[in-house]
């Protein structure tokens, strides 16, 4: 009676994480040269951008969109200059950053980003994602002599040498891209012939205040990743942190607990049934933890587009191991059943698949999420934890048979008939 209730109890709650599951919302970019254009002794009167008082969106803040975007882009010089103001769409979109753009019907783009500068540089990316990783940007700066350069460049990876200059996957057309300054301004224009209209798109924006040291970008000093929609000038947040959890409960379940309760069910046997209850409830908590963390790595997949076959593929994989480990719980024969050895062979080998794919799948997205050095830290010195705490129980173990053995082996008392 009581496993029938605990199998009732375990099947509501795989009913409420299924129906929360289908309940989440659904939802090439070569090189060009550059055109230098800098005016000076220009003033913009009562521009709110100067101040940085302006976030992502206007909503809420008092400032009309109008005087945003009231500036006159003549001074950027034709193809980008001659756009009637009509026809280009002006919208805040993060921090003191303002994007213009005219989309033809033909695909083609032209893209005007401005924000406050002093020095460093200013860039955009276009991701398919929401990541940094493979995503290709438009960066524009004046270097110390007062020289504007713009370049495209391919961001490979989070080090300031992966950042390639004059490679990325925005297709510029033969019309050069222009970086200029307008009074307290720099303002970044090209234009991009695209296969598709563009709709809603990831966006990244960032800036550092240092100066790039031969075409190599120095490390960004502030950085955002946004949904942009070009058929609405919408401008949604990226949550980050849905990343960070994901990634979390990943580390937590398949690198944490799964493991403990497999050493929990190796090395403590002779604390009969302490060690059964401890496994149970340890290995669990895993799936749990392992199932939310598939759950949300869907939701990922439909909001923001994480297409990572490899990564989504070995997590459903995993997924279904923790599952039929789950039911071998409720379906383990008795002691002296004839089928014990097949299940605890079952039991054995599905599970160390588990721990093998959980581990691989978790360095495969702290790699494909480009984590950053505390995750790759992190995990390491999980590893190295479990597997000194692995050593030395293996090694109390093989003494612990040892002494076993000896006792086995040592020949009975002789004892003398007394007379």
């Amino acid at each position: 009676m009581a496993t029938s209730g605990l199998w009732v109890s375990f099947s509501r709650i795989l009913v409420g994480l299924y129906l929360l599951c289908i309940s989440l919302e659904h939802k090439h970019f070569g090189a060009a040269g550059f055109k230098e254009i800098r005016v000076e002794n220009d003033t913009i009167t009562n521009d709110p951008l100067t101040n940085g008082s302006v976030t992502s969106s206007t909503a809420g803040t008092g400032v009309d969109r109008s005087e945003l975007c009231s500036t006159d882009l003549s001074f950027l010089g034709p193809p980008y200059g001659n756009i009637s103001s009509s026809n280009m769409v002006c919208s805040p979109i993060w921090n003191n950053m303002v994007l213009r753009y005219y989309q033809r019907s033909d695909n083609s783009m032209t893209i005007v980003l401005s924000a406050v500068y002093t020095t460093g540089w200013v860039g955009i990316g276009f991701s398919r994602n929401g990541m940094m990783l493979g995503s290709s940007a438009m960066v524009g700066w004046f270097n110390r002599k007062g020289q504007a350069r713009i370049k495209q460049f391919y961001l490979q990876g989070r080090h300031t040498y992966q950042v390639i200059a004059d490679k990325g996957e925005l297709p510029l057309n033969n019309i050069p891209p222009v970086v200029a300054l307008h009074g307290a301004m720099i303002y970044l224009a090209f234009q991009a012939k695209f296969e598709h209209r563009l709709g809603r798109q990831p966006i990244i924006l960032a800036f550092g205040t240092r100066y790039p040291n031969h075409l190599h970008l120095t490390r960004h000093d502030a950085k955002t990743a946004v949904w942009f929609d070009f058929s609405q000038a919408s401008v949604t947040n990226i949550d980050i942190s849905q990343r960070k959890n994901h990634g979390t409960l990943g580390l937590l379940g398949w690198g944490l607990f799964l493991p403990t309760g497999a050493i929990v069910a190796r090395y403590f046997k002779h604390k009969d049934p302490l060690w059964y209850y401890l496994h149970a409830v340890i290995q669990f908590l895993g799936f749990i933890l392992g199932l939310a963390a598939v759950l949300l790595g869907l939701q990922l997949y439909q909001s923001m587009n994480a297409d990572i076959p490899a990564h989504r593929g070995i997590g459903i994989f995993v997924l279904v191991l923790s599952i039929l480990q789950v039911l071998a719980f409720f379906l383990r024969p008795n002691k002296d059943s004839k089928y014990r050895r097949y299940w605890n062979w079952y039991h054995h080998w599905f599970g160390q698949m588990t721990l093998f794919f959980g581990s691989l799948n978790i360095v495969l997205g702290i790699q494909y999420a480009n984590a950053g050095d505390e995750w790759k830290i992190g995990y390491g010195f999980l590893l190295a934890i479990t597997l000194l705490v692995v050593i030395v129980l293996e090694t109390l173990s093989c003494l612990r048979r040892r002494r076993r053995d000896d006792k086995s082996n040592l020949p009975p008392n002789f004892q003398m008939n007394q007379i």
